[in-house]
């Protein structure tokens, strides 16, 4: 039984966040959620994790309605930071482990075990606010994962990463999936998703413009793109002579060139023989996931966009959900909780 994302439908006043959304993803699969800001990913996860409640549709795990589901069956990793600044990592992450039911000895021991593998075993005494963004974003990862969930939500978790963290962090995710986890990410980083997702959805201004096998997904305009590098003039004067074809990439060292569905990408090679180009490099692939998000949506993925669907800024007041004001209980995990007693953490209670 896999995760079930149906019909879903969501109002912010007059403002649609999501318009009859529907997708699946299968048991132990990395899934890439894309879509530019304010699409409706962040308000698609918050109903997943039963933060705020869908107009319409539903959302269920192994044939569950995910407002019946434990709490420990998810874990979450929000775009925000959801730590508390003045309290020191350890001591955090054993908080946030109880909260689902971890013992404190089991919580320390996988803790120092994480900090080891993400190369900052001297952070666990330090307070969070000493820590960079990218070394936050670890943390904040180490507390999603502490509780062992079957499915892990993420809302970019890249954000803020080195390369060196960056690769630290993608073969956390495929531990991950190995252990049969199922993941669900959203990115605006087109070649994490193209390395990393067993599946594809993309959506935007609330509406499911593709989904399916990543493979697939690439393939559906039916273009092909060539990857033509020569030496001497990168630009190619001479492809406008050539119909069904466009420069998507212009580089010194090789430019990306798309070619119409029903031309054949090996008359560039042809081409370019007969006028006496000397060839570095030719290949034909697929259209890259930035191509395809770009015929559908008009616009790069790292585009600044609108926000689609911030619930105080469309209407005025709080979207519906558990807890007071939309507000998650007590018991929330890492982006989630609240406390009177010290500093609240930022977390998935704004935003799109």
């Amino acid at each position: 039984m896999s995760l079930e994302i149906t019909n879903l439908h969501k109002r912010f006043g007059e403002t649609v966040a999501l318009d009859g959304i529907t997708f699946r993803v299968e048991p132990g699969q990395v899934f890439g959620f894309l879509g530019a800001n304010g699409a409706g990913k962040t308000t698609t996860m918050r109903i997943a994790l039963d933060i705020i409640r869908a107009d319409e549709g539903r959302v269920s795990w192994r044939g569950r309605d995910s407002t019946e589901l434990p709490r420990r069956t998810w874990g979450y990793l929000p775009e925000e930071r959801g730590l508390y600044p003045r309290m020191k990592v350890e001591e955090q992450l054993v908080f946030f482990a109880a909260l689902y039911g971890v013992p404190s000895k089991a919580a320390r021991a996988e803790v120092h075990e994480w900090l080891e593998r993400f190369r900052v075993p001297e952070y666990a005494g330090r307070k969070a606010e000493e820590l960079s963004k990218g070394n936050q974003q670890k943390v904040q990862f180490i507390a999603a994962v502490l509780h062992d969930p079957e499915v892990l939500v993420m809302d970019e978790p890249f954000a803020g990463l080195d390369p060196v963290n960056v690769d630290l962090l993608k073969d956390a995710f495929l531990e991950m999936r190995d252990r049969g986890k199922t993941l669900v990410f959203s990115t605006h980083q087109m070649e994490m998703v193209e390395e990393l997702c067993d599946a594809v959805a993309i959506i935007d201004r609330g509406r499911l413009l593709a989904n399916g096998p990543t493979a697939e997904v690439r393939r559906m305009t039916g273009k092909r793109v060539v990857r033509l590098g020569v030496v001497g003039d990168p630009d190619l004067p001479w492809l406008a002579g050539i119909a069904g074809t466009r420069i998507t990439r212009a580089g010194r060292d090789y430019s990306e060139i798309e070619v119409a569905d029903g031309q054949d990408p090996e008359a560039l090679l042809h081409a370019a023989m007969e006028r006496g180009e000397r060839i570095t490099r030719f290949e034909i692939a697929d259209p890259s996931l930035t191509h395809i998000f770009i015929d559908l949506v008009g616009t790069r993925p790292d585009a600044e966009e609108r926000t689609l669907a911030g619930p105080r800024a469309a209407s005025g007041t709080p979207p519906t959900g558990p807890g007071p004001g939309g507000a998650p209980p007590v018991d929330a995990p890492p982006g989630h909780a609240a406390s009177s007693a010290g500093p609240t953490p930022s977390g998935p209670a704004t935003g799109a």
